[in-house]
């Protein structure tokens, strides 16, 4: 039985308008997103936010939050020198926000507080924390919770650590900056203190290889770091997702490492002037980032533009489903593959590693790639309109937006007006569109009682 609190409060939440509440777990899930977008945008607004006289602008706080909450990392103002430490708090919030999940956050709260969501509802809130199911959701929350908190803090005192040991700086400072930096990688924000990221530790293995790791952690998605809490000596019983994302993953790594250090090896601006060790240490720690974090150890300008070809395409495939990268995700990457693969060898079923993955994952896959590269697109071509700026830089952008990387090769901060708000809207895209439309896919299953007349159109 339910104490008298519960019931006054679910009478004041049925007393508002039904057109003013969410109707489908996607609007719930926006509404929830917005709400701290709009939260984070009226607290950078602040003066004490932001150095020198006055507030921020509405755009540049918008832009600002939108990034921060998206977990994004693009900027159109120096994060540095432009924001006090107490806009710094704010970022560091909204970064932590967003990297937990907006529906992961509002999925607890309504557990803890109204207890009255429905199965579709649950359904959808676990599509960012892939629990084992929807009954044991407080478990699954509070591990959540406790492994970001754990990753973080660890990180965060070894990056401590270096700063005061090998820079010089005073404990205090040190240990902001660990923490900020930390939360931020775990996160995959790409924000940092320091004007041009952090291109002041390039070949700095003791401060960039605890930084990697956060972001490698939290590119893995909840489900995976869950399951190989719990079954890491036991890769046969790893489910088919685990083994997805760490076969994926580690594949893509490799190949764009390679690629990114043979055609920057000679780059007089990049990789040219280092060691051999750390020639293969930066280009392994550049291809670690653009699959969700928007760090960078070199300036993006002055990379070649295959690199460019190449990060475009990490950006884009992203991290593990449910991590705090972006991106179409590396499970629908590798669904796709192995459709190809069947369809090429004749099979009449799709298998990988054994078991088989159902034709309504083929088509969840097929429908995420298809809107993501839509969206692309379509941004591309009103960026291209908006900026005139050269082709390969505008897809640049467009995709580290999209994918919610935060990797820039100059443009953003250049960009008028209207182009800052099509980037923000595109963050939010990026952000919540593949969650949804998965999530909407995957609950709106409906069995036809009849089918209708075959036929083949000639394909190819």
């Amino acid at each position: 039985m339910r104490d008298g609190s519960d019931a006054d409060l679910r009478t004041r939440l049925l007393a508002v308008p039904r057109s003013l509440r969410p109707t489908s777990p996607a609007q719930f899930i926006v509404a929830a997103f917005l709400v701290v977008v709009a939260a984070g945008t009226a607290a950078l607004m602040v003066p004490l936010a932001r150095a020198g006289r006055g507030g921020a602008g509405l755009l540049e706080a918008l832009f600002t939050a939108t990034s921060a909450v998206s977990v994004t990392g693009l900027t159109v103002v120096d994060t540095a020198d432009h924001w006090t430490p107490l806009g710094h708090v704010v970022i560091l919030v909204l970064i932590q926000i967003g990297g937990l999940g907006i529906m992961t956050s509002a999925s607890l709260l309504g557990l803890l507080t109204l207890r009255r969501f429905g199965m579709s509802t649950r359904i959808s809130a676990l599509e960012e924390s892939r629990s084992i199911g929807p009954g044991d959701l407080r478990s699954v929350l509070a591990s959540v919770v406790r492994i970001s908190l754990v990753i973080e803090a660890v990180v965060a005192v070894l990056l401590a650590v270096r700063l005061a040991a090998g820079y010089g700086e005073p404990p205090l400072r040190a240990a902001w900056l660990g923490v900020f930096h930390a939360v931020s990688a775990f996160n995959s924000a790409g924000f940092a203190l320091y004007p041009d990221s952090l291109e002041g530790f390039a070949g700095d293995p003791l401060f960039l290889l605890p930084l990697g790791a956060a972001v490698v952690l939290g590119s893995l998605g909840f489900p995976v770091l869950l399951e190989l809490s719990r079954e890491l000596r036991h890769p046969r019983r790893w489910s088919l997702n685990t083994v997805l994302v760490v076969w994926a993953g580690g594949i893509l790594l490799a190949l764009a490492s390679l690629v990114t250090t043979v055609l920057e090896w000679e780059n007089p601006a990049t990789l040219g002037p280092l060691s051999t060790g750390r020639k293969l240490f930066a280009g392994a720690f550049e291809t670690i980032v653009p699959r969700s974090a928007g760090f960078t150890t070199e300036p993006i300008a002055d990379l070649d533009r295959g690199t460019w070809l190449v990060l475009d395409a990490l950006m884009f495939i992203g991290s593990g489903p449910a991590g705090t990268g972006g991106g179409i995700k590396l499970t629908t990457a590798a669904v796709l593959f192995f459709v190809i693969y069947a369809e090429a060898r004749g099979d009449s079923a799709v298998n990988a590693f054994g078991r088989r993955i159902p034709r309504s994952v083929h088509r969840q896959a097929i429908s995420v790639v298809l809107l993501a590269t839509g969206a692309v697109g379509v941004s591309t071509l009103a960026l291209t309109l908006i900026s005139r700026a050269p082709l390969e830089e505008v897809l640049f952008e467009v995709i580290s937006a999209f994918a919610t990387v935060g990797l820039s090769t100059g443009l953003t901060a250049e960009l008028p007006p209207a182009g800052h708000v099509l980037l923000v809207v595109l963050m939010l895209v990026g952000r919540l569109g593949p969650i949804t439309v998965a999530t909407a896919l995957a609950l709106n299953r409906r069995s036809r009682l009849y089918q209708l007349p075959e036929e083949r159109p000639i394909i190819g």
